[in-house]
C-alpha cells in the first residue's frame, strides 16, 4: 500500500492529466453522439473530404486502392465506433462521394490545386 501512495505522490500529474484528457474525450464523444444521424454522417463527410485531399496530396494520382486504405486507416483511428457499425461497401460509397468533391474543387479552385500539387 505504501508503494501505491509514493507512486500517486510522485506522479500527481500524470493522474491530474489522465482524468482531463478522458473527460474531454468523453465530452467530445457525447457530443457527437448526441447528433442526429444526418449531422454525424454529414461530419464524417466533411471529414472524409479532408482526407482523400491529404491522401491525394501525399500519394499522387493513379495509387486509388493505396489512398482508400489510408483513408480508411484514419477512418478508424478517428470514428473507432462509426466503423464498427458501418460497412467497408458504405464507407467506400461515402469515399466516392468525397472524391467527386475534391475533384471538382481541384477543377474550379487554384488555390485547392497549388495545395494538392496539382498545379
Amino acid at each position: 500500500m505504501n508503494d501505491v501512495v509514493k507512486f500517486l505522490v510522485e506522479n500527481w500529474y500524470l493522474l491530474i492529466a489522465s482524468v482531463g484528457v478522458a473527460a474531454a474525450a468523453g465530452f467530445m464523444l457525447y457530443h457527437f453522439f448526441k447528433l442526429p444521424t444526418k449531422e454525424q454522417i454529414a461530419k464524417i463527410k466533411e471529414w472524409l473530404l479532408y482526407a482523400v485531399t491529404e491522401a491525394e496530396k501525399e500519394l499522387g494520382g493513379g495509387t486509388g486502392k493505396l489512398k482508400l486504405r489510408q483513408v480508411y486507416d484514419l477512418f478508424v483511428q478517428r470514428f473507432p465506433a462509426v466503423a464498427a457499425v458501418i460497412s467497408f461497401d458504405t464507407f467506400s460509397g461515402w469515399v466516392d462521394e468525397a472524391l467527386e468533391q475534391m475533384r471538382e474543387m481541384l477543377e474550379q479552385n487554384q488555390n485547392v490545386q497549388k495545395y494538392v500539387g496539382t498545379l
